[in-house]
């Protein structure tokens, strides 16, 4: 099959310029004028932008935590009328299993067969013993370059200590695979969130208030500083506060390979959610909390002067009524995360790019191209090049709208930006040559979806 979009304006994270896109087969063949009559079909694109096709760094489908579980791979079609078309997963590591057999296990149980978009996995230590060690070193060659080790959730198998966190980074340096960090001190919350309900202060507001930015801050300080120990590289995950993306930004200037993410959420939506009555705050319960405006503005400045490198969703798909309410009368048992897979463009673009707080071609680096290369999953996907698959999005800049549950397609009860305004949508998304979105909805099938292998050491050396 050969596909001709004509007439638009290609955007990459370096460049923006008018030019047509022949597509054959599943790759992009040319880019450029006069290629007319090598397609069997043509799309016109005039008075469009043509994006990459999104690569989502952080996403929680089919998670189990708290007792509970998120909605898993079947809702994926929420991803890609959202303009991604990967999703990097966070494989659970069941206790036992290695975290090459986790990750096998959540692919062929969860995600093959049902995912509407490409997939890749992190691995995500939920059961740190001595053979993690043993193990990370054959983790890059069987296409996992990131493992995930959380320094919260005390008294949970999967806190570790700095001692597992230098080891760790020590071991993985030599095997080209890239450790991130769930940066928050442990302890810390623990003695607040103890503090808090002891006081009968159990309502989700004073979630923030036992999370506050200090134990975040303190944690990414004290992780880049293990990581430039170990003179290892490290991701630290969904940064919400300014004193955690200084901390990244220090380390990085300092020479330490030190990369950061942070998620639409942590830019747009304030703590104050987390006093709604009702038992409404609960929607907005996620880790780290949510911040004052004032941290929205510096991760904004962040994105756009380099500081920080991703933009990922950490979508989880919870039901208020019946998950959710799991904490009801303590907020410490309220699954956290938020559903955001469907909006990450949205937001980038109507808060970030309209609103001149980034670039067009920032957007697409924070959204597309960077956390392409961190997953070693570059140039194959994150560009518009030729021989790069044929992930495209033609977005019509001109649409005015409003985020709404009613349109959401994420198979939970709520909408975590509900009401908020939405200029541009997807218009149009080519999944690797094939439309899988027409007219903002969904035009694919189950299961197109393919399992993708990430290069080692994508982070350290692939320019980001």
């Amino acid at each position: 099959m050969s596909i001709l979009i004509k007439n638009g304006t290609i955007v990459t994270s370096v460049s923006e310029y008018q030019a047509d896109i022949l597509v054959e087969g599943e790759k992009i063949a040319a880019i450029g004028r006069n290629l007319d009559g090598r397609a069997r079909e043509t799309v016109d694109a005039s008075g469009k932008y043509i994006l990459p096709g999104g690569v989502d760094n952080h996403s929680h489908f089919a998670l189990p935590f708290g007792g509970t579980w998120t909605r898993g791979f079947e809702t994926t079609p929420a991803a890609i009328v959202g303009g991604t078309t990967t999703v990097v997963d966070f494989a659970p590591q069941p206790e036992g299993l290695s975290i090459r057999e986790a990750v096998s296990k959540h692919s062929e149980e969860r995600a093959e067969g049902t995912s509407v978009v490409d997939f890749a996995f992190h691995g995500m230590v939920m059961d740190a013993n001595d053979s993690l060690f043993e193990e990370i070193p054959s983790l890059a060659e069987a296409g996992i370059p990131t493992v995930k080790l959380f320094m919260a959730y005390k008294g949970t198998p999967f806190m570790v200590d700095d001692g597992i966190l230098f080891r760790a980074l020590e071991t993985s340096k030599k095997a080209g695979v890239t450790i991130m960090v769930h940066a928050e001190n442990g302890d810390l919350i623990d003695v607040l969130q103890k503090q808090c309900v002891e006081k009968g202060q159990v309502e989700p507001k004073y979630h923030a208030v036992s999370r506050p930015p200090t134990v975040e801050t303190e944690a990414t300080a004290r992780a880049v500083g293990i990581a430039a120990l170990a003179d290892a590289p490290i991701f630290v995950v969904h940064v919400s506060c300014k004193g955690a993306m200084e901390a990244v930004r220090d380390a990085y200037q300092a020479g330490v390979a030190a990369y950061g993410e942070t998620c639409p959420h942590y830019l747009t939506l304030g703590v104050d959610n987390l006093s709604r009555p009702n038992f409404e705050g609960a929607k907005y319960v996620c880790s780290p909390a949510l911040r004052s405006p004032d941290h929205h503005e510096a991760l904004w400045q962040a994105l756009d002067r380099g500081w920080l490198q991703v933009v990922g969703s950490d979508h989880c798909g919870f039901n208020w009524k019946e998950q959710k309410h799991l904490g009801v009368d303590d907020f410490t048992k309220i699954p956290n995360g938020a559903p955001s897979v469907q909006y990450r463009l949205n937001i980038l673009w109507t808060y970030g790019v309209r609103r001149g707080k980034i670039s067009r071609q920032k957007l697409v680096d924070v959204y597309s191209t960077a956390p392409a290369k961190l997953n070693g999953l570059f140039p194959r996907k994150g560009d518009i090049a030729p021989g790069s698959d044929a992930d495209l999005v033609i977005f019509d800049d001109t649409y005015e709208g409003v985020i709404s549950v009613e349109d959401s397609l994420e198979g939970v009860d709520y909408c975590a930006f509900e009401g908020m305004e939405q200029k541009g949508r997807v218009e149009k998304i080519f999944l690797r040559g094939k439309l899988s979105v027409d007219d903002g909805r969904f035009a694919g099938e189950k299961g197109q979806g393919r399992l993708l292998k990430g290069e080692p050491f994508g982070s350290a050396y692939q320019g980001v």
